[in-house]
C-alpha cells in the first residue's frame, strides 16, 4: 500500500524535541508538509487563518500540555470552539512529558483528542498512527 503523505503539525516549544520530531518525520516521509508552532495561540491562529483551505490544514496534530502563551488544554478550548468551520477532519495526539494521572485523564476526557502519548514519541508509535490515519482516509 502505498503511503499518502499528510500534512502533520507539532505544537510544543521545546526546540530540541521541535528537532528530533521534524528530523523523525523527514526520515520516515510521513508528511507533504510539517507545520510547527511554538505555542497554542499560534497554532489555532493558524487554523483560522486557513480554515477556508483545507489543504493547508494539518491532517494530525500533535499537541504539547506545557507551553507558554497558550498551552495545550487551551488550544483544545479554542480548537472546539472553531472546528464546525474546519473544512477536515483532524486527529489531534496529546504528546506530553507529563505523567500527572491528572493530565492524562483530562485529555482522556477531551473527545477531540485522539489518545494521550508519553513523550518522546517512538518512531513505531508514530508509524502505528500513519498506518491508523491512512487506513481512516482510505475508507
Amino acid at each position: 500500500m502505498e503511503t499518502k503523505p499528510f500534512v502533520i503539525s507539532l505544537i510544543d516549544d521545546d526546540e530540541i524535541y521541535q528537532y528530533g520530531f521534524k528530523r523523525t518525520i523527514n526520515i520516515t516521509k510521513f508528511a507533504k508538509k510539517l507545520l510547527i508552532f511554538s505555542d497554542g495561540e499560534q497554532a489555532i491562529n493558524f487554523l483560522i487563518d486557513n480554515i477556508a483551505n483545507a489543504s493547508e490544514l494539518p491532517d494530525v496534530i500533535f499537541l504539547d500540555i506545557n507551553m507558554p502563551i497558550m498551552d495545550g488544554f487551551q488550544f483544545m478550548e479554542e480548537y472546539v470552539k472553531i472546528k464546525p468551520r474546519v473544512g477536515k477532519p483532524i486527529t489531534i495526539y496529546m504528546v506530553s512529558s507529563s505523567i500527572d494521572p491528572a493530565d492524562i485523564e483530562r485529555a482522556q476526557e477531551i473527545s477531540d483528542i485522539s489518545d494521550y502519548i508519553i513523550k518522546p514519541i517512538q518512531l513505531e508509535t508514530l508509524e502505528e498512527i500513519i498506518i491508523e490515519l491512512e487506513k481512516k482516509y482510505n475508507d
